[in-house]
């Protein structure tokens, strides 16, 4: 059995065609994998606070040294590393947000990136030689964007700053085994964007088989 964590991070719910995807991830998922567990964590309707002096006052010190001030800063902090390291395969459905990702997901990622938690220097010191400790994961990115051309070699991929950052940043966190499905082309509407859309499910369907 495997744990599988969904993180939808849209301000929308029934408009949100990144939660659309999800859902549509996960009810193909369950078919061929119905004993694995779901877990959904909600970074786009509920708040998650930013980080603040407290939060890194406490995050680098060692934990015996915390006060309860650290560790009241750290308490979701050390709740969301903790669902990260106990499932094995994480689904982040987000919407592209001028050419970012949405406050809400970059707030769960400012929560996570803990240092001697998930990830550290390789030499024990600052060395710009970044270890992920979160190992054998699997990622799926389900993003979706309002134009089109945002992937490699496209005319738009100097402006994507959501899923590139998204790898790039769990990878630092040792998350290398990651998948991207984008919908693009809704601010367009029409017959455009439901090609995009037919595509897109046709896609996920065809990788869960």
């Amino acid at each position: 059995m495997k744990k599988v964590l969904i993180i939808n991070a849209s301000v929308r719910n029934e408009r949100s065609y990144s939660r659309k995807l999800s859902q549509f991830f996960v009810e193909n998922w369950k078919v061929k994998n119905h004993q694995d567990l779901i877990t959904y964590r909600e970074v786009g309707t509920e708040i998650i606070p930013g980080i603040d002096e407290s939060w890194i006052a406490g995050a680098f010190i060692k934990p015996t040294d915390r006060t309860e001030v650290h560790q009241k800063a750290l308490r979701l902090s050390d709740e969301l590393v903790k669902e990260l390291k106990e499932h094995d395969i994480y689904i982040i459905a987000t919407p592209m947000y001028n050419w970012s990702v949405p406050s809400g997901l970059k707030s769960y990622i400012d929560q996570v990136m803990r240092y001697k938690e998930t990830w550290k220097f390789r030499s024990g010191v600052p060395d710009g030689d970044y270890v992920g400790l979160l190992e054998n994961k699997k990622m799926f990115i389900l993003s979706s964007r309002g134009d089109t051309g945002y992937g490699e070699n496209e005319k738009n991929e100097h402006m994507n700053f959501q899923t590139t950052y998204l790898k790039f940043i769990f990878g630092i966190m040792g998350v290398k085994d990651i998948t991207i499905l984008s919908l693009d082309n809704e601010e367009f509407g029409g017959e455009i964007f439901e090609s995009s859309k037919k595509e897109i499910f046709e896609s996920i369907s065809t990788l869960l088989v």
